[in-house]
């Protein structure tokens, strides 16, 4: 098997939590190294490896294959770009850039180095969203005509994370959670006719959007994509009304919270639901009424990691492709737009 040496260019949460176990357990990478810009936390955890002092270090090392831009959403462009440049294959955290422009500059450079670009939108690997996905595939629901998805938080103070409260390209709940929702919808549906979308502030103290809802129009079908920080009591976050039944689901994938805590990717009770979030499934089968408890499907981040060794050593697709995430910052430039023109965006 190839091994694809990696290097993390932030060792803050996501660098702890999303990337570093997986990268770490694949037979098929090799954790070289992090960016840690004052403290020496990562080789106290990854011994083995080392730490950089500098961006630069990474991108001079030709052992590299493969950088994580796991920084804040404002540097992903420059970063993502540095590193293809450098000849380097780019993961790319959420949200892809900060504009669609720079998203379709950091696609057709890659293409020109021959270097694989991947977007980390590992929310389709999330236990919830595949039973979702695999009740939608079994076709009990029939055609689906209204969906919701969403992130409902009780959240009032604001983030110690400044590069998301404070005015700047990157910021706001939109490029925060909306990414990973308008991920989610495009996967299932592709991309709608028009977008219409309300943004609003509502902690006193925020700079920043901090609510949104995101209508996406198909043909015959309507999406709700929802995220803020006043819901003390939360509705099932992924709602599927379809012309045979509906089915509803918490969002209560473990992965994250296990991640924090210590549980690595390989332990058994890794990515495992309890029963008790288990979705509720009420549809139409010849004549009769069918309510039941639907299993939650196991929760997989590491088939992301799996996929870009896949793309990097075989040549196979990107997990998540630069399209891809092109077309979610598609969705989220329509969404201001919508919401300051206070009308519905077509997309071409």
């Amino acid at each position: 098997m190839k091994t694809i040496k990696t290097a993390l260019l932030s060792f803050g949460m996501s660098g702890k939590v999303f990337h570093a176990p997986f990268i770490d357990l694949h037979p098929g990478f090799e954790l070289v190294g992090a960016w840690e810009r004052s403290k020496d936390e990562f080789t106290a955890q990854y011994p083995n490896s080392k730490r950089y002092d500098s961006m630069e270090s990474i991108l001079h090392d030709e052992t590299i294959d493969l950088v994580i831009v796991n920084t804040p959403t404002y540097t992903h462009y420059e970063y993502a770009k540095l590193s293809l440049e450098a000849n380097k294959h780019v993961v790319v955290e959420k949200a892809f850039t900060t504009t669609v422009s720079e998203a379709v500059e950091l696609k057709e450079l890659a293409e020109r180095k021959n270097r694989k670009l991947s977007v980390y939108q590992n929310r389709r690997w999330d236990s919830d969203f595949r039973t979702v996905q695999d009740v939608l595939v079994q076709g009990v629901l029939g055609d689906p005509v209204e969906v919701s998805f969403s992130y409902e938080r009780f959240s009032p103070e604001l983030s110690y994370k400044t590069h998301k409260e404070e005015k700047g390209p990157g910021a706001g709940i939109v490029k925060d959670l909306g990414p990973h929702l308008i991920d989610q919808a495009l996967y299932l549906f592709g991309l709608p006719d028009s977008v219409f979308a309300k943004l609003a502030v509502t902690r006193e103290l925020s700079e920043v959007e901090d609510y949104f809802k995101i209508l996406l129009f198909y043909p015959t079908l309507t999406v709700q994509l929802k995220g803020g920080y006043f819901f003390k009591e939360p509705t099932p976050s992924f709602v599927v009304h379809g012309k045979k039944g509906s089915f509803l689901k918490s969002r209560n994938d473990v992965q994250e919270t296990q991640l924090l805590n210590g549980i690595k990717p390989d332990d058994s009770a890794y990515g495992l639901e309890p029963e008790s979030e288990y979705g509720i499934l009420h549809y139409e089968k010849n004549g009769e009424s069918i309510r039941e408890e639907v299993p939650t499907m196991l929760g997989i981040y590491m088939e992301f990691y799996e996929g870009v060794h896949h793309s990097i050593a075989d040549g196979g697709n990107e997990p998540v492709t630069a399209d891809e995430g092109i077309n979610v910052m598609k969705i989220i430039e329509a969404a201001f737009k919508s919401d300051e023109e206070g009308r519905v965006i077509p997309l071409s």
